[in-house]
């Protein structure tokens, strides 16, 4: 498995929304996002996510960390 990236909450997010992932709502420092097809994933809003957390929210949204990489580009 490639190591992950260390990301900001936003940049996570805009990561989701380029496979149609829709912000839905913000509750404190954590962001829902919806898809029609995949299940929703919570998003920290933090400055630097860890890596291990990233890798969870990859791994709630059923997407290899793979395809989540190519998403940065």
């Amino acid at each position: 498995m490639p190591q992950l990236p260390l990301l900001s909450g936003k940049e996570i997010r805009r990561a989701f929304e380029k496979i149609g992932y829709t912000f839905s709502h913000q509750r404190g420092s954590h962001m829902r996002l919806h898809h029609g097809n995949r299940p929703p994933i919570t998003v920290p809003n933090y400055p630097v996510v860890g890596r291990g957390l990233l890798r969870k929210i990859i791994r709630d949204a059923k997407l290899p960390p793979e395809g989540f990489l190519q998403l940065l580009k």
